[in-house]
């Protein structure tokens, strides 16, 4: 069984920086890649940032995050964090850790971590 545990997120001002974390347990599979979805009140659910482990480490970046936000993998297997910086109040959403593991039969959400941006 694999869960995905995020940790991270809270309310912070306009231009400043938070960070989010995300490492799956269990056993048993091999994660292709791991990142971060997010979702404001009455949008749809957009993809942020991802991490693929494997083809070198390659980054993914939504258009409204990219120069501010950056992934990384941690030293941990399987996790990865969020350094979100200059941040903005139209950051504001539930961000969600997703984890695709090929062969598995869905996909693999964590439980959301809210981040507040005030201005």
């Amino acid at each position: 069984q694999v869960q995905l545990v995020e940790s991270g997120g809270g309310l912070v001002q306009a231009g400043g920086s938070l960070r989010l974390s995300c490492a799956a347990s269990g056993s048993g599979f091999t994660i292709r890649t791991m990142g971060w979805y997010r979702q404001a009140p009455e949008k749809q659910r957009e993809p942020v940032a991802a991490f693929r482990f494997s083809s070198g480490g390659s980054t993914y970046y939504g258009d409204s995050v990219k120069g501010r936000f950056t992934i990384s993998r941690g030293d941990a297997k399987n996790t990865v964090y969020l350094e979100m910086n200059s941040l903005k109040p139209e950051d504001t959403a539930v961000y969600y850790c997703h984890a695709d593991i090929p062969g598995a039969p869905y996909e693999y959400w964590g439980q959301g971590t809210q981040v507040t941006v005030s201005s």
